[in-house]
């Protein structure tokens, strides 16, 4: 990146929208001087700038919870930026995996698919706060092994389910199938969107 080709406004700041590499969900908004954005891309982890305490800040300096940067986009005019990150924790100050709240006066989304995008919101959302009694939780906590595991058990499940002929009951194993492999990319930290495309391209030849 050129920080030379870069706008910044009157007092030298840029405003940076951080998501999450995985999920693609908007975590926070902040904003960047050239010092900091200098900084994040030397250390792979923001760096943003406080107009309330006047200083460079850390990410996750004090809570741990920092942000690793996968990468920086700006937009057509270069007065904004795109952060895209893995987050090591939530990204709110108040414990919440994102500082946007999910309450939204406007229409639902009409996918057939949508479900896929808030499930997969949701566990990023799991992964990152960790609360106490989360099934999605356990199975972040006890690991790799636990969650290839339940994906070998539901896929077997959704065989005998196709081998008994049973609507109803292939339709729960294959959605908790999906569940389980949802959890598998994300612990793996591979996007969803990454096997869309290979699917899509399988699909074209």
């Amino acid at each position: 990146m050129n920080i030379a080709e870069l706008k910044f406004d009157e007092n030298g700041l840029i405003p940076a929208v951080v998501q999450d590499a995985v999920s693609k969900e908007v975590l926070t908004v902040a904003y960047m001087n050239e010092e900091s954005l200098k900084k994040t891309l030397e250390t792979k982890e923001t760096w943003f700038y406080s107009r309330s305490r006047q200083k460079l800040w850390h990410k996750g300096e004090t809570s741990g919870n920092t942000q690793t940067v996968q990468e920086i986009r700006y937009d057509c005019d270069k007065d904004a930026l795109v952060v895209l990150v893995i987050p090591n924790g939530p990204a709110c100050h108040t414990g919440q995996y994102s500082c946007f709240s999910k309450e939204s006066g406007g229409q639902v989304d009409g996918s057939r698919f949508d479900i896929i995008n808030k499930l997969e919101a949701v566990i990023a959302e799991r992964e990152a706060e960790r609360p106490e009694g989360s099934y999605t939780t356990y199975l972040f906590e006890k690991g790799l092994d636990k969650i290839l595991k339940k994906v070998g058990e539901e896929a077997s499940e959704v065989i005998i389910a196709a081998k008994n002929r049973s609507h109803d009951e292939l339709k729960w194993e294959a959605a908790d199938l999906l569940f389980h492999l949802l959890v598998l990319l994300r612990e793996q930290k591979l996007p969803l969107d990454e096997v869309l495309t290979v699917l899509k391209e399988r699909h074209e030849k």
